[in-house]
Parts: C-alpha cells; sequence; structure tokens
C-alpha cells in the first residue's frame, strides 16, 4: 500500500471541486454535512491530524465529507507512515482520504537589467490520510471520542455569548430577519426566542458576524475582481463556510438556512467554470474564523 500519492496540480483541483459540486447538485452543502448523520451526531469537531491539530480551509470540507459518508467516528486522521510510526497498520482493503498542502517556494531568476530576484512560486500537492478508524492497533488515546455539547432550546449558550461579546461588534434585535449592513456596520437578528433553539440563534450570529469581518476596518474582504457578478453568492458561500468553522471550534451545529437555498445555483455556476473557487472561499473563510478568535484575547483558544 502506497504511503503518499501524489497528483499532479489540475487534477488536484479538479478532484476537489467535482465533490463539492456533485454534494450540491443533491442539494447538501459540505460544511453543514457532518451533522446531518447518525454517525455523526453530537460529534461537532473539526477534523484533526495525527498530532490533534486541526484541519484548516478546504482539508475541513474534504475530510467532514469523508466522515459522514464513510461512517467513521472519529474526527482524527493520519498517514500511513504516521501509523506505521505508532506501530499501528491500515487495515487492509481501506482506502485513503485525499487532503491538500499549499505552499510557496522561492526561485531566484535574472531580470532584464541582469540582477538577481526572488520570486515566489505558489504549489499545491495532494496527499493521502486514513481515520483511525480505518487503522488496527492503535494507543488508545487515539481513539478519544470529541466531546459534545448540548443546549436546551431558548436558553442562551453562555460560552457562544461570551465569545460573540467579545468581537466587539455591534448586534441589534429585531424584526424577522438576520443579516449585516455594512453601511451601518451592524449585525441585525430577530430576537432569541423566535429561534427555535439556542443553538440555531449562535449558528445565524455566527454566519452574521462572518460578514461583519469583511468590512474595510477588518479584513477588507473584496470579491468583485475574484467573482464578478457573483461576488454577493460568493460572499454567502464564505460566510456559510466561515460560520460552520467558528460552530465546530464552539461546539455548536451550524445552521442550515432555508433562505440561502437560492444560492446553491449560484455556486454551482462559479465552481463549474472555476476550479479554484472553492479553495479561494475556503481560504477567505478560515480567514474570518481566525479573525474572530484572534479577538478573544490570550485565554480563548485560538484555531490551529
Amino acid at each position: 500500500m502506497k504511503a503518499q500519492t501524489k497528483i499532479p496540480l489540475p487534477d488536484i483541483y479538479s478532484r476537489v471541486t467535482d465533490k463539492i459540486i456533485a454534494d450540491l447538485e443533491q442539494g447538501v452543502r459540505p460544511w453543514v454535512k457532518p451533522w446531518k448523520g447518525g454517525n455523526a451526531a453530537d460529534r461537532i469537531t473539526l477534523p484533526a491530524r495525527h498530532n490533534g491539530i486541526p484541519y484548516q480551509g478546504i482539508n475541513i470540507l474534504l475530510l467532514w465529507g469523508e466522515q459522514l459518508d464513510k461512517g467513521f467516528l472519529s474526527n482524527r486522521w493520519m498517514t500511513f507512515k504516521q501509523a506505521q510510526a505508532l506501530g499501528a497498520n491500515v487495515r487492509k482493503g481501506e482506502h485513503g482520504s485525499l487532503v491538500v498542502y499549499a505552499n510557496k517556494v522561492l526561485k531566484s531568476e535574472t531580470d532584464d537589467k541582469g540582477d538577481e530576484i526572488e520570486r515566489e512560486i505558489p504549489f499545491l500537492k495532494g496527499y493521502t490520510v486514513f481515520n483511525v478508524d480505518q487503522i488496527e492497533n492503535l494507543p488508545a488515546e487515539y481513539r478519544t471520542e470529541p466531546a459534545s455539547v448540548k443546549s436546551e432550546p431558548h436558553e442562551l449558550i453562555e460560552h457562544a455569548e461570551a465569545f460573540f461579546s467579545k468581537t466587539g461588534a455591534v448586534i441589534r434585535h429585531g424584526g424577522n430577519r438576520a443579516y449585516y449592513a455594512p453601511a451601518h456596520d451592524i449585525v441585525q437578528l430577530p430576537i432569541p426566542e423566535s429561534f427555535d433553539t439556542a443553538e440555531s440563534y449562535a449558528a445565524t450570529k455566527a454566519h452574521e458576524l462572518t460578514h461583519w469581518t469583511s468590512h474595510t476596518t477588518r479584513l477588507d474582504r473584496q470579491l468583485g475582481k475574484r467573482f464578478g457578478d457573483d461576488a454577493y453568492a460568493a460572499e454567502e458561500l464564505i460566510a456559510e463556510m466561515g460560520a460552520a468553522f467558528v460552530c465546530a471550534q464552539l461546539g455548536l451545529s451550524p445552521e442550515v438556512r432555508d433562505d440561502h437555498a437560492a444560492y446553491l445555483d449560484y455556486w454551482l455556476k462559479v465552481l463549474k467554470v472555476d476550479k479554484k473557487a472553492i479553495f479561494t472561499a475556503a481560504s477567505q473563510a478560515q480567514k474570518a474564523c481566525e479573525f474572530l478568535f484572534s479577538l478573544q484575547g490570550a485565554d480563548e483558544q485560538q484555531p490551529a
């Protein structure tokens, strides 16, 4: 069995994007998918490497989907060699899952004037990981199940409310719509009692606060050049994924917004034309999540 799979760069973009497209064509958002299967109930957490460090960006979507599709109970993943180093082995017949690694290399070149310059060249490679449920003879600590967090309807979730409060965002309540108003830089939400559960209220707040990070005084997220007329739909895609990443960190279930169903067609159109679009959106969602955590202070756990 091969420990690592090298995949040509264009094929990685195509494989990942085609998988996301297949989910969207079934009306399924991969960033909320893990909480719709019995195997994942009460196991809301980010996928993690063998050392417990959470994955980021597009890899979260890839491994959440794999966890649900294959019925894995654990959120922990490792390579074939990492399992071997622990005295364990991947079970015969098991198939690994794709994750990607992005970085930059410096290349020295000579410019038109004969001066030597260094140019950054981005690269992306794919490799194979296995869920610990596919591995035999692992030490017991690698099979620890993620703790679950439950809440009662309409009883606000204390640690989530503390998190949102530390962002410093202006949040107002009233009416029957949830939205972020950039011109006034405020988040508007219905009153908590309007939501079915406290988790639903918190997840919607996470979504709108992800929009809030786009302001020019924060991340200054300008999507027009990248997505053109579909920039608004792209921002909604980023907000949905960003909220899902935040919710996973806080131990909450993300909200599947019925009023966002219309965006599915827009997302499909963008992804079918541009194989890198989902990578860009996931990266922006990760930055938004990290920004919100950066406002929490040193005592708050940061996304790795």
